[in-house]
């Protein structure tokens, strides 16, 4: 038998499809990242909420952040609104931001992070997520489901 490839994706990405958006502010960046697989339904760990919560607002400000600043912003957030103070080191809020770069949700330029460009997150979605990698791990899928076509098809007499 060959030698199997490894089992490492190039990109992945998980979807999960809730009601229409009727919340606001925390809740809904909460639900905008369960439905992309930053956070797991049920989890209590959910710093990236705080983080990417913390980005926007910044967004609002045109402010860059470094990561003990944003750091610094969750955990302020986190004690007013009595939420749970799990999650917070700083080799876990930068653990997050990597998560949301893997996204192209944000970006770094010198130590400092923003959202990607000051853009709306409609365009970074569009453009980076759904045009980009969406549509390259669709196509991956579809040649998958054509070579099992191939393979698996009706056999030939």
């Amino acid at each position: 038998m060959g030698k199997i490839s490894r089992d490492t994706p190039l990109a992945e990405i998980t979807l999960r499809r809730y009601e229409k958006p009727t919340m606001g502010d925390r809740d809904l960046v909460r639900k905008f990242c369960l439905s992309l697989g930053l956070l797991q339904p049920g989890d209590s760990r959910d710093v990236v909420v705080d983080v990417l919560h913390t980005l926007l607002k910044a967004k609002q400000r045109r402010e860059e952040l470094h990561s003990e600043e944003i750091k610094n912003h969750v955990m302020s957030y986190r004690k007013e609104n009595s939420l749970p103070m799990l999650g917070i080191a700083s080799s876990n809020i930068r653990r997050q931001l990597k998560r949301l770069k893997d996204l192209h949700l944000i970006e770094t330029n010198a130590n400092l992070y923003r959202v990607s460009e000051w853009n709306n997150i409609s365009e970074i979605f569009e453009e980076k997520v759904h045009n980009f990698l969406i549509q390259s791990v669709l196509s991956r899928v579809r040649d998958y489901v054509q070579k099992i076509d191939e393979e698996f098809g009706e056999e030939k007499k």
